[in-house]
């Protein structure tokens, strides 16, 4: 089970008055009906409507995802982080750079193709694009519009949008992203578990670690500890900590911080409060950022996560005789990483940095489902405590609205 301690010399915060009203009001909000994410591991019918169109499109043997931000950064990192089991060959249409989506394309044998188009409102601008460039692509190989049910599957709102429509018309599969769960909070749902069907891992697995934590997020009695780290992150916060470094060390999490970014950003950054996320993995940003987190400004609080046991290993046994190489040579590369994980919290420590030392096990669809559910409700709590609503993005969609209105003076 993932287990995870504050290692810094600044106290816990007990609670008070407002800390108790801010988190009764996120323990509201995991029970009340119009935020979801938090029942999406029992949510069997999810997953069995997955395991139905998976079953129906598995011969296809490439998997092109369509989605950005939410739509994309999930199912991009269970892949990255669980990895591609199967033989099916994978192609994220997730930014409309015109030279990446020619490279993208150029990989695919689009006769062998499944699209997956995922947008919850169905009118994402990105999407849209992709979408479009995929049907001209598709005309030049000789598949129409009567084909489309062989090579198109949506994901969206159960009820509304242009997916929607489009849908009825192409009498394509269509999978649901449910009213009551945002994009960024997602991965749990169709958006995730199609794209990790196909790639061979055990969605099942993943939501089951995911209920296993729910407990330790949820029942006041058993979660003290994850309320105080809450407590502790939004003090820091009041103090000028604003910034929180995510640096798992492992190469297959590094697009969990990619992940981990738009959650904590795009749900805490507003009315001028916020902690912004920067992503980093160990061993590799001990040779960059490292020295910026150890001697810069202590402005961070910084996540550590270790997987304590890896899947492989290696011998360092090597027949050179410099010092360096003998110096490794009765280890192994994993307790390479361990001594470098080990030395490096050390440090930090020495440096009175502000630490979260976070373990798993092993990097399993379990342990991963585990710290999955963990950041979305850590993000939910602080949420609360800095009264912002973590669930809304006004930002992004000021942006949208002035990107819209460039597009319409540029057609005149």
């Amino acid at each position: 089970m993932l287990n995870w301690n504050i290692r810094s010399t600044q106290s816990t915060p007990s609670s008070n008055a407002e800390t108790a009203t801010a988190e009764k009001a996120y323990i509201d909000t995991l029970m009340s009906e119009e935020i979801g994410f938090f029942r999406l591991p029992e949510n069997t019918e999810l997953i069995a409507e997955t395991k139905k169109v998976f079953e129906e499109m598995k011969h296809k043997k490439y998997f092109i995802h369509i989605g950005i931000g939410g739509s994309a950064l999930g199912p991009d990192m269970l892949l990255k982080a669980l990895g591609i089991k199967s033989g099916v060959k994978f192609v994220f249409l997730n930014n409309i750079d015109p030279d990446d989506m020619k490279r993208s394309l150029d990989k695919v044998n689009l006769k062998e193709a499944m699209i997956y188009v995922v947008s919850k409102s169905g009118t994402t601008a990105e999407t849209v694009a992709a979408m479009s460039i995929m049907m001209s692509e598709l005309k030049k190989v000789g598949v129409t519009e009567n084909d489309y049910r062989d090579y198109f599957v949506f994901c969206t709102d159960p009820e509304k949008g242009d997916l929607r429509k489009l849908q009825k018309e192409w009498n394509v599969r269509t999978l649901n992203i449910p009213s009551n769960v945002g994009g960024r909070y997602s991965v749990f749902t169709p958006v995730g578990l199609l794209p990790a069907m196909f790639a061979g891992i055990d969605a099942q697995a993943l939501l089951d670690g995911a209920r296993e934590i729910k407990k330790h997020l949820s029942d006041p009695s058993a979660c003290g500890e994850f309320f105080a780290l809450a407590r502790w992150i939004k003090e820091l916060h009041d103090k000028g900590v604003r910034q929180t470094v995510l640096m798992p060390y492992s190469s297959l999490l590094k697009e969990f911080s990619a992940w981990f970014v738009q959650l904590w950003a795009e749900s805490l950054g507003k009315e001028s409060k916020g902690l912004t996320p920067i992503p980093a993995y160990g061993a590799t940003d001990q040779h960059s950022q490292m020295q910026l987190f150890m001697e810069g400004p202590a402005d961070k609080v910084l996540f550590m996560i270790e997987v304590e046991k890896f899947e492989s290993d290696f011998e360092l046994q090597s027949p050179l005789n410099f010092e360096s190489f003998k110096t490794l040579a009765p280890f192994k590369l994993s307790q390479l990483m361990k001594a470098e994980f080990e030395g490096t919290l050390a440090a930090l420590s020495e440096n009175n940095r502000h630490v979260v030392h976070m373990r798993i096990p092993t990097l399993n669809e379990s342990h991963l489902g585990q710290i999955i559910l963990f950041s979305e409700c850590l993000t939910v709590l602080v949420g609360r405590l800095l009264k912002v609503d973590p669930f809304n993005q006004p930002g992004v969609e000021a942006g949208k609205k002035y990107a819209y209105a460039w597009l319409k003076s540029a057609g005149k």
